[in-house]
């Protein structure tokens, strides 16, 4: 990611649809954060709401206003995730480059539509995957980029919460594109897709736990992967009823472990009002707890391999580098972040997730 701002460079405009709580606490103070966009409009029926975080932005009434701005360069969808289809395909017909708070969709079918579209057009559609700049997944990408757990045989990503009391809001209703699978099982996925590739299977167990769910609010799901990876499981584990929670990550090689504990927390900063910087990365994202390398070294004229325990890296997170890469690719200077084909991955995924929850049993993706 190119780190020289350009400050004579004509600033992007982006327009934001939709202002509830991902638009309010994610997308808004992230787009303002970064050099090079301008926060343009704010799709909202509530303007009052928007003015009173955003005075200076202009609120209007319909996506379809949005679109007809010929000097909005791209749009973020931030709305319900049955909406997500029809908005990101309107906004690509009207020349718009598109972010869509994931899932990109509610059905594989959908996003292959919208990624024909996006390249018919030469548009970029891409998805909010702003977990790969959490601390903990970016300390874990260094612990094995620098080979330190030997062959990884076992992934444990938990991502729990103790939320007991179910809350009046759209995610949990029955309806498409709900649950707690839609929700973070994208995150999850995406980031084992980015450290170990492709699985060739998927086991998921979808749940409803607290009273009066209506949609699942647990899940576990396990990737298996083939000889390539030395038969590799990556489990992947959500709940909402979690007092007392385990390793954030817990990693097993055959030569030693890594696990970190706690949620990156810029989640909880930007909830309260932060509005980070890019000027300012130094003092924004830090880890709560760093986490832990246990290493298993093998000494001469040892017979049992001696655990040498020492800290993990830990570098801080920075949700603002999404939207960095975002400037960056539409000024034609690097690599888009999250590519088509990992936006269709992680869609096909999900799907074949949802699959394997209701026929329970391992699925696999059709051979190409």
């Amino acid at each position: 990611m190119n780190q020289t701002i350009d400050t004579t460079a004509k600033p992007l405009n982006l327009a934001l649809l939709g202002y509830g709580s991902a638009a309010r606490v994610f997308h808004a103070p992230l787009i303002a954060g970064v050099p090079g966009l301008r926060l343009a409009c704010i799709v909202s029926s509530r303007p009052e709401a928007v003015h009173q975080d955003w005075p200076q932005v202009p609120v209007v009434a319909t996506p379809a206003q949005a679109f007809a701005d010929a000097s909005l360069d791209a749009v973020v969808i931030a709305t319900p995730n049955d909406s997500h289809f029809e908005l990101a395909r309107a906004a690509l017909q009207a020349g718009k480059h598109v972010v869509v708070d994931k899932p990109c969709t509610v059905t594989l079918a959908q996003t292959e539509q919208l990624l024909a579209l996006a390249r018919q057009q030469g548009r970029v559609l891409t998805v909010f995957q702003n977990r790969r700049f959490d601390s903990n997944f970016l300390a874990l990408q260094q612990v094995l980029d620098g080979c330190q757990l030997g062959r990884v045989v076992q992934v444990d990503s938990h991502f729990d919460r103790y939320r007991p009391v179910v809350p009046v809001r759209w995610r949990e209703q029955d309806q498409p594109g709900s649950g707690l699978w839609m929700d973070l099982g994208p995150h999850l996925v995406d980031q084992a897709l980015v450290l170990f590739g492709q699985p060739e299977a998927i086991n998921v167990e979808l749940a409803c736990v607290r009273d009066g769910a209506k949609v699942n609010d647990w899940f576990h799901a396990v990737l298996r992967y083939g000889s390539a990876r030395g038969g590799l499981r990556v489990i992947l584990h959500t709940s909402t009823l979690v007092a007392e929670p385990g390793p954030r990550w817990a990693v097993h090689g055959t030569q030693g472990s890594f696990t970190c504990f706690g949620l990156d927390p810029q989640e909880d900063a930007l909830k309260v009002g932060a509005r980070p910087q890019w000027s300012e990365l130094g003092a924004w994202g830090a880890p709560q707890q760093p986490g832990e390398v246990l290493h298993m070294a093998s000494l001469a004229g040892v017979a049992q391999p001696v655990s040498v325990r020492s800290a993990a890296p830990s570098p801080a997170g920075n949700y603002l580098a999404f939207y960095a890469n975002l400037r960056d690719h539409l000024r034609g200077q690097g690599e888009l972040l999250v590519t088509p084909a990992q936006v269709h991955a992680v869609m096909q995924w999900l799907e074949l997730g949802a699959q394997s929850a209701q026929q329970r049993r391992w699925l696999s993706p059709p051979a190409a």
